[in-house]
């Protein structure tokens, strides 16, 4: 008469089951820390636009700072309202077409993360680098614009948790920029 051993073989299982818990632990920890890692730069993005003073004042913030609290390689933007718009990369803060900004803001979702050949015009000379871009749209009750966040190397697409945070940023700036004229 065989005898089977199920003691070895449940130990054997229950080993395999364990190392697989704890690589899923180790995962979800990971991509805890790299989201508390996002929260803490938008937050830090946030609040140095909170003290801005004016549309100039934020368009510098956003395109000399943003960058290494966000960890991004450029950030450019722009915006209309009453008629007017502008635009703001690290080059510098111009006029634009207030119908131009308009179209650009109304064909997109709230949040787009993609990958690129290159980037968005907004950046101007820098556009030949960017390979990912997140823009993310402005609306208010007076205007409507877009912030585009722009890489030079295309990570992976982070899911719909970048997207939220992404979309909390640009309803935190559409409302800033709601206090002021458009230039």
């Amino acid at each position: 008469m065989q005898r089977i051993d199920f003691e070895a073989s449940a130990v054997a299982s229950l080993r395999k089951r364990v190392s697989e818990v704890e690589e899923i632990n180790e995962d979800l920890i990971a991509f805890a820390r790299g989201h508390a890692g996002a929260v803490s730069s938008i937050h830090e993005a946030v609040l140095a636009a909170i003290a801005c003073d004016s549309p100039a004042e934020l368009a510098m913030v956003m395109t000399c700072r943003w960058p290494m609290l966000l960890r991004v390689d450029e950030v450019a933007f722009a915006w209309t309202a009453d008629g007017e718009a502008f635009q703001a990369s690290r080059s510098g803060m111009r006029e634009a077409e207030p119908r131009l900004v308009e179209r650009m803001a109304d064909i997109m979702r709230p949040v787009e993360m993609r990958s690129v050949e290159r980037g968005h015009p907004l950046f101007g000379a820098a556009c030949e680098g960017i390979r990912s871009e997140a823009l993310i749209r402005l609306d208010s009750f007076s205007g409507c614009g877009l912030i585009i966040l722009g890489q030079d190397e295309a990570p992976s697409i982070d899911g719909r948790h970048g997207a939220r945070l992404l979309r909390f940023l640009g309803q935190a700036v559409s409302h800033m920029l709601e206090r002021w004229p458009a230039r």
